[in-house]
């Protein structure tokens, strides 16, 4: 790109100030809202402070990570307005300065932020989304808490071609689950034997799991043999993130450890390949967007309106939802429907670069 002149150190520097700022300034209103909405639930269940501080942690970081690029197309277009209600754009583009020179130190800007959300959401943003999601899985109560819990219960998964285990709800923290279900056919589709506990739990030292209320049901030619234990101790060919929710497990992991899961769940013939593959993704399209939604904040911005400021804040306050829309929409048929997942979650950054394209040479005229 070049050495940096003080213009573009300039622009830099309040690309990044005002896109932090804006999170700061954010991210403390959804953290009172949510504590708002959860408190009482927090003092009935009397959840130690600890444990309240590290939820609120990973709240930062996951929804940091979700509203990113709703936050940075806001930012630009806040400091951009101000450049152009101040004329100082005028004045950079009269200095012989081209359009696209000009975007420079907001390119710059971008690759800075989009490869913070890479390493964010490779690295960290999965360790959060974890602790996020298990707060409320264990400590969640109350009416919407009731449709959070049923949401991710039920876990119904096909470890092989031949085995299947059923779970009624999970408790992470405790490696532990309750009204689980073991399903062992033959070749033919014949049940072979099944397997029901009370609860099975994880334990990390043996790598073995134990059953609580143990039944065990062998199918035979003639008649069934009954097996029935207060305690079993085995070892099963499934792992412990098996029991885990489907809803929100792909979310917990890193790159590597997703792929490799994809492609486990994919050899087990998992009905939720699309899930996962929308998440795995998505970890490479939100970086991209920061580079297509800074151009698009550029070029509705740079003009000096006579509404001012507030005409550019509410043109891009509507295109930033409808970037979201489309993320969701996408996302979400993506996972029920036939659509390609890859196809699905790229198609909201190919439609809003075409956008970029267009708005971009209009605004260098």
């Amino acid at each position: 790109m070049g050495k940096l002149t003080i213009i573009d150190k300039y622009i830099l520097n309040r690309y990044l100030a005002t896109f932090s700022v804006m999170l700061m300034l954010f991210i403390p209103i959804g953290i009172t809202i949510d504590v708002a909405e959860k408190v009482n639930r927090m003092m009935e269940n009397k959840i130690p402070f600890g444990k309240i501080a590290l939820y609120y942690l990973d709240f930062t970081i996951y929804f940091a990570n979700l509203l990113f690029p709703i936050f940075l197309f806001l930012s630009v277009i806040w400091f951009t307005s101000k450049l152009a209600n101040n004329t100082e754009i005028i004045a950079i583009l009269s200095s012989g300065i081209s359009f696209t020179r000009f975007l420079r130190p907001y390119i710059f800007g971008a690759t800075i932020v989009s490869l913070f959300s890479l390493l964010m959401g490779i690295f960290i943003v999965p360790k959060a989304s974890e602790g996020f999601n298990n707060f409320r899985y264990n400590y969640l109560k109350g009416s919407s808490g009731k449709a959070q819990i049923r949401k991710n219960s039920n876990v119904f998964r096909q470890v092989n071609k031949t085995d299947f285990i059923h779970v009624g709800t999970f408790n992470h923290d405790a490696k532990m689950a309750f009204n689980f279900s073991y399903e062992k056919f033959d070749a033919n589709n014949k049940m072979v034997f099944k397997i029901n506990a009370d609860r099975i739990k994880y334990n990390p030292i043996k790598k073995n799991f134990s059953l609580y209320g143990y039944k065990k049901r062998t199918i035979g030619p003639l008649s069934d043999k009954l097996e029935s234990k207060p305690k079993m101790d085995t070892i099963f060919q499934f792992d412990l993130e098996d029991l885990t929710p489907t809803v929100y497990v792909a979310e917990t992991l890193s790159l590597h450890e997703l792929s490799s899961f994809i492609d486990k769940e994919r050899n087990r013939g998992s009905s939720n390949i699309s899930s996962y593959l929308v998440v795995y993704y998505k970890k490479f399209s939100i970086p991209v967007s920061a580079f297509i939604l800074t151009i698009i904040a550029v070029a509705v911005s740079s003009m000096k309106r006579r509404g001012g400021m507030g005409i550019n804040l509410a043109i891009g306050i509507a295109l930033a939802f409808t970037y979201i829309f489309f993320d969701k929409i996408f996302g979400v048929l993506a996972e029920k429907s036939s659509i390609p997942p890859l196809l699905a979650v790229w198609t909201p950054n190919v439609l809003f670069g075409t956008l970029a394209i267009y708005l971009l040479r209009n605004a260098k005229r």
